[in-house]
């Protein structure tokens, strides 16, 4: 059995080594010219945290994550006005939680793969041809390989998606976010080992320090027009430069586009992840959006899932059909919370800021805290098990 995979990102490198791992030959193409260095520092717990350590990935994770006492709040002096502990998160995830740079996420799982997979770099899907039995995908350098399956795992803005599914799945949240790193010694010590965010209205600047001495910036800010601008960093400068503290330097510091990661945030909805022999997985079905937190381990549980079906199955479509049944529900109680914590996540007016601020010293007291965890974080999960099948029956053979 063959897949070929769209998008090297953390839930094609997550399917690359799950379906591998059940002897399928296994194509990744990626559009980018080799591994990207952007992105941010994301929260991990979870399913995905479970499904990694299935993998065997976990110690790698944890060799590269962080763990990070605080989520700290400023003014536009540098002074804390509020904060979120993680204890109270590690403590609601049993301590199955750590802090890691996305592309470190990555990167961990693509030395999973590699030399085990055809991993090809600068390559994008320019046509796909389903035939009932099999699909043909033509690639961007003129080869054309047939599968038993293709995996669109290529993002929100998913080639794959459009091309089999068209447009219009996507509901954006009023929101754009950008993320890049820099060098400066100075403010690397100032942050120490906190994440920082301006405690501020309609848009906000978090800051971490990384152990190879870079700074590493999130921003977010509402806007009503999900239209990307042509330039990041000027906009990134005319949104954020006015705010104080040490945010000028920080914006002062921004690299040239190509090393910036700058995206609307926005959900993807789309009512059928299956059509013949495509499957979507990832942020090109299920992308929750920042304002959940919660995208890379739903990336690499979704994987794991859709792996296990396709291992257990008698059929490709029944295996398609038993991922969808099983792993939606996971997916749209996370687009939910994601859509709810929106308004926390970034608040509008003075006066909901000064509620949050309130929310998370009241969190801090005995009893309350896993409970603040447990509402941002949202209903309590199945277990892997219950969301795959069991081993019943003729598998598919590989």
């Amino acid at each position: 059995m063959r897949v070929v995979i769209c998008g090297a990102g953390i839930a094609g490198l997550a399917m690359a080594q799950r379906i591998h791992s059940h002897g399928w030959d296994v194509v990744v193409v990626e559009r980018s010219p080799g591994p990207r260095e952007q992105g941010y520092m994301i929260d991990f717990f979870g399913l995905g945290y479970d499904a990694a350590e299935t993998m065997g990935v976990l110690p790698r994770l944890q060799e590269l994550g962080y763990y990070l006492p605080e989520a700290t709040f400023v003014d536009e002096t540098g002074r804390r006005r509020a904060g979120i502990s993680f204890k109270s998160f590690i403590r609601y995830t049993n301590g199955r939680m750590l802090s890691i740079m996305r592309p470190d996420l990555e990167l961990a799982l693509r030395e999973k793969v590699i030399g085990q997979v055809d991993l090809r770099f600068g390559v994008s899907v320019t046509d796909i041809a389903d035939f009932g039995e099999g699909v043909r995908v033509t690639l961007s350098d003129g080869a054309a390989v047939e599968a038993d399956l293709l995996v669109g795992a290529d993002g929100i803005h998913s080639t794959v998606r459009r091309q089999v599914f068209g447009d219009g799945f996507l509901r954006y949240l009023g929101f754009h976010t950008a993320a890049y790193t820099f060098t400066d010694a100075r403010l690397h010590k100032l942050i120490g080992d906190r994440f920082i965010m301006t405690d501020t209205t309609n848009r906000q600047m978090g800051f971490y320090s990384l152990r190879d001495g870079r700074v590493a910036i999130f921003a977010v800010h509402r806007t009503p027009d999900p239209t990307l601008p042509a330039d990041p960093g000027e906009e990134i400068q005319r949104t954020y430069g006015s705010l104080g503290w040490i945010v000028p330097d920080a914006v002062a510091s921004c690299p040239p586009p190509d090393r910036v990661y700058y995206d609307q945030v926005a959900q993807a909805i789309v009512p059928r992840w299956s059509r013949g022999r495509v499957v979507l997985l990832g942020d090109a079905c299920q992308a929750v959006s920042l304002l959940a937190g919660q995208g890379a381990t739903l990336a690499i549980a979704g994987a794991y899932v859709l792996g296990e079906h396709l291992a257990r199955a008698t059929t490709i479509r029944d295996a398609l059909d038993g991922y969808e049944q099983q792993w939606r529900p996971v997916v749209t109680e996370k687009q939910r919370v994601g859509r709810n914590t929106a308004e926390w996540f970034l608040p509008s007016t003075r006066g909901r800021l000064f509620a949050r601020r309130l929310a998370m010293r009241t969190a801090r007291l005995p009893l309350l805290d896993a409970a603040y965890a447990a509402s941002l974080a949202g209903r309590a999960d199945p277990s892997l098990d219950e969301l795959t099948p069991r081993l019943d029956g003729q598998r598919l053979q590989a």
